[in-house]
């Protein structure tokens, strides 16, 4: 990525924040934190990032009512940032949290043995 793609990215992470916990009511959608925002170099495409507490089908539950608010989300975000076109946005479950937990856990079960 270039530096304002950078830019935007950081930006775009606060605005989501803001946006997911404040403005969306959709009750399908629980505890979300926004891990990481990836925003191609000609500010096309933002690949959100996310983790959610809960199991399995809260994080596809969760998925489902964001991808369903996307065009308000991305409403939201083209009214705040200022940028000629506001760049599309996908969701997508960050896996690295839960990834690590099982190594920490993994590591753990070695040292009691």
């Amino acid at each position: 990525m270039n530096v304002r793609a950078d830019r935007v990215a950081e930006q775009m992470k606060k605005e989501l924040t803001d946006i997911i916990s404040r403005k969306l009511k959709d009750p399908r959608i629980g505890f979300v934190t926004i891990t990481d925002v990836e925003v191609t170099g000609d500010l096309q495409t933002a690949m959100v990032y996310i983790s959610v507490l809960g199991d399995q089908k809260a994080e596809q539950d969760t998925l489902k009512g964001l991808e369903r608010a996307s065009g308000f989300i991305r409403s939201e975000i083209g009214s705040r940032i200022r940028l000629r076109i506001t760049p599309e946005i996908k969701f997508e479950i960050d896996s690295s949290i839960a990834y690590g937990n099982r190594i920490e856990s993994l590591l753990k079960e070695l040292n009691q043995e």
